[in-house]
């Protein structure tokens, strides 16, 4: 479940998983898989420059509101538009509220999501930016805190709002979080996971 991020530039933004049986992101009208996200914040806690480190997410954009989709509607089962509409209709939401947990092999179906989102938005390189002397972070138009975006990569760790099922977490956070612990570029210096 998507939740309230503050940025520098927007103000409150939704960030997170949308779907439990998909390993895909939304950050408001981006869309990306959580192992790309996860990629770049290992290659920042290993960046050797970490002054001004940039790269690019691999990514999807859906700029019309009605072409995303109603998430609360999908969930419900009761209003299925858009892209999240679509991918509810394939992945619905669990019958028992103990089965509501993020699905550590949701990379399994990436292509299925993929074969959807393309419907609805365009193939996009989202910026990827991080400074380390003001510690701000751009992903794409949204401007991040360096704590508020250590909130980002907490929310991915802990699986989301429903936590990882079975407290079972996909290789690439892992491999995430044993970079940002090594923390070679020192960007993530203080943070906890």
């Amino acid at each position: 479940m998507p939740l309230a991020f503050h940025s520098v530039s927007h103000g409150e933004v939704a960030f997170g998983f949308f779907n439990i049986d998909t390993d895909m992101l939304v950050l408001e009208h981006y869309f990306f898989f959580a192992p790309e996200f996860c990629g770049l914040v290992s290659q920042l806690a290993r960046s050797e420059v970490p002054e001004r480190f940039s790269s690019q997410l691999q990514g999807y954009d859906i700029k019309d509101r009605e072409k995303i989709g109603d998430l609360m509607g999908a969930i419900h089962g009761i209003h299925y538009t858009g892209f999240i509409g679509e991918v509810y209709k394939v992945y619905p939401f669990p019958g028992t509220p103990d089965a509501f947990k993020q699905d550590p092999n949701g990379h399994r179906n990436t292509a299925v999501v993929e074969e959807i989102i393309q419907r609805f938005g365009s193939r996009k390189l989202i910026d990827f930016l991080a400074a380390n002397d003001q510690g701000n972070v751009m992903i794409g138009e949204y401007e991040f805190t360096r704590d508020w975006f250590f909130e980002l990569v907490r929310y991915v760790w802990l699986g989301g709002y429903p936590r990882w099922r079975n407290e079972t977490r996909p290789w690439y956070v892992l491999k995430m979080k044993e970079d940002i612990v090594a923390n070679k570029s020192g960007f993530f210096h203080g943070m906890i996971l």
